[in-house]
């Protein structure tokens, strides 16, 4: 055998072993009752969508109502809590808990969980670019969570930021293994924000139909310029909308500047003020999840180029010019 059969033969390997590990079913969730005092929520959407900066107002706006929160960023980018402290980053839990067992110490919860103004937050962290499983980082980081304590604690309310545009297993745990009560997506009134609240309902509804618990409460639809492709999304999967925050100028003026406007006294406070009522009330739902055609089916043509159709393309369109079929070279053994 060849040095470059040899490499061949060991990538084919690899490749067959990846797709054994994708075929590999999740483990059966046993339905359990909730029982847990504490509302524990998990908010996803799109990368830029503005879960982080719907997340920081809402659990100011709560925490100025007296409940106790607790907001954890799960996104690699670790952002979820940088409005939330004035554009400051904390130090996150994957790279703190690295940091100390080079030292040889143990990861304390003041090395990780910051307060402002009664709002417990920390962030859970993620490798470099190239430099590990997001995923797995995730995994990792709720494992040191346990370990500190994590069902121990007293929060009326706990608040995880997930990335919903990130499909591997760690991204998936609160819905896979029922560590949450219910989901928020978040959206706007885009084609690629939609998708992937439309992917989550599929999650929930996929882990619903193995016996899981877990159901979306709403959606919060951020960056609302009036067209209403979200709402009607909203309406299509049978979940409610919990709250609309505008596309306003004065809103992405203060966003930027890392400028908490989920107060009370604040021009937007009522608004926020919706938004914690409706999140801390709503069940979680069973919802129904969209194809794509439906999903494409919320916007015109225009706007999707949902007007394309596919054409397949033959053999000799691959080499640029004609294609004659050639004689197969297959080996038939006559019967013994």
């Amino acid at each position: 055998m060849t040095t470059l059969e040899a490499s061949a033969l060991g990538v084919s390997g690899r490749v067959q072993a990846l797709r054994d590990e994708a075929a590999i079913e999740p483990d059966a969730i046993v339905p359990t009752e909730v029982t847990k005092e504490t509302q524990i929520i998990a908010i996803y959407g799109k990368g830029g969508s503005g879960k982080s900066f719907a997340l920081s107002n809402l659990s100011y706006m709560m925490a100025q109502q007296g409940k106790r929160v607790l907001l954890i960023g799960c996104d690699p980018k670790s952002d979820t809590t940088s409005l939330l402290f004035g554009g400051k980053s904390c130090p996150t839990i994957i790279e703190t808990s690295a940091a100390k067992k080079l030292a040889g110490e143990d990861v304390k919860i003041e090395d990780v969980c910051f307060q402002r103004d009664g709002v417990f937050a920390m962030e859970l962290g993620g490798p470099e670019v190239g430099r590990g499983c997001g995923g797995r980082g995730i995994i990792h980081g709720f494992e040191l969570l346990e370990k500190l304590g994590f069902h121990e604690w007293g929060f009326d309310y706990v608040l995880l930021d997930f990335l919903g545009d990130v499909v591997c297993g760690g991204f998936g745990l609160p819905i896979a293994r029922d560590m949450c009560q219910k989901v928020i997506v978040v959206g706007s009134n885009d084609l690629q924000s939609l998708y992937v609240a439309n992917n989550v309902c599929k999650a929930v509804e996929y882990f619903r139909s193995m016996g899981g618990n877990v159901g979306v409460a709403g959606m919060i639809v951020n960056k609302d310029d009036g067209t209403g492709e979200a709402k009607a999304f909203a309406e299509a999967v049978d979940i409610p909308v919990l709250c609309a925050i505008p596309a306003d100028e004065d809103i992405r003026r203060k966003s930027a500047n890392y400028q908490i406007i989920g107060r009370p006294d604040s021009q937007w406070g009522s608004l926020f003020e919706e938004l914690a009522e409706n999140v801390a009330t709503a069940p979680p739902r069973r919802p129904k999840p969209l194809e794509q055609d439906g999903l494409l089916g919320l916007f015109s043509p225009e706007d999707t180029g949902g007007s394309v159709t596919l054409v397949p393309a033959t053999q000799a369109d691959m080499r640029g010019g004609t294609f004659e079929t050639k004689a197969s070279l297959e080996v038939i053994y006559d019967d013994i």
